[in-house]
């Protein structure tokens, strides 16, 4: 009777600590990808910085643009729908999907090209170009799409580390416990394969 008891106490203890592991590796688990996550959308906001920077620029260029006589009002006028169409499609980090990260990238794909349409244009104006105004303007531009392009392969690269984590075995089972989803990538616009040429 003792020796049963004794085995009982052992088998109990030992599943015990069976449990209290799994229970400390899932919770280990967990907060890993709690601390992925934060980082994703600490990096989120990295790149909508930078994007903001960018349509925060726009309105001085297209004033200092819109000064040039006879300056052409279509091209303008697109740059300035582009900039806002671009400033209403925002992601909330924690619900990324593929679809709203297409989207928002279509947006500012359109603000890219209508400012490579204007920059076309610009060339047609040598007085303009000669201005310190535009000069500045020129390089904060430059500088802020060398920023954007920094902070969109820094967030896929912490994509990735969380998106890997995440679907690894074991972990694939907490995720799915706890909803934690794939984060999407930033994909290359279609001619992304030649580098853009703007001509300032």
């Amino acid at each position: 009777m003792k020796k049963g008891c004794l085995l009982s106490v052992i088998i109990v203890a030992f599943l015990g600590l069976i449990i209290l592991g799994v229970i400390l590796w899932g919770t280990k688990v967990y907060n890993q990808m709690v601390t992925n996550q934060e980082a994703v959308t600490s990096q989120w906001g990295n790149v909508e910085t930078q994007y903001q920077r960018r349509a925060d620029l726009i309105p001085n260029f297209v004033n200092t643009v819109k000064g040039a006589a006879n300056f052409e009002q279509e091209t303008l006028t697109r740059v300035i729908e582009a900039r806002a169409k671009a400033t209403q499609v925002t992601i909330d980090p924690t619900k990324m999907t593929a679809e709203n990260m297409q989207q928002f990238q279509a947006a500012q794909g359109e603000l890219s090209s209508a400012l490579s349409r204007l920059m076309v244009v610009v060339e047609q104006y040598p007085e303009l170009k000669a201005t310190q105004n535009f000069r500045d303007l020129q390089v904060e531009l430059e500088g802020t799409e060398n920023r954007i392009s920094v902070e969109r392969r820094k967030f896929n690269e912490i994509a990735q580390t969380f998106n890997t984590y995440i679907k690894r075995f074991p972990q694939n089972f907490i995720a799915g416990m706890f909803g934690f989803t794939a984060k999407p990538y930033f994909e290359s616009m279609e001619g992304a394969e030649k580098a853009p040429q703007v001509q300032f």
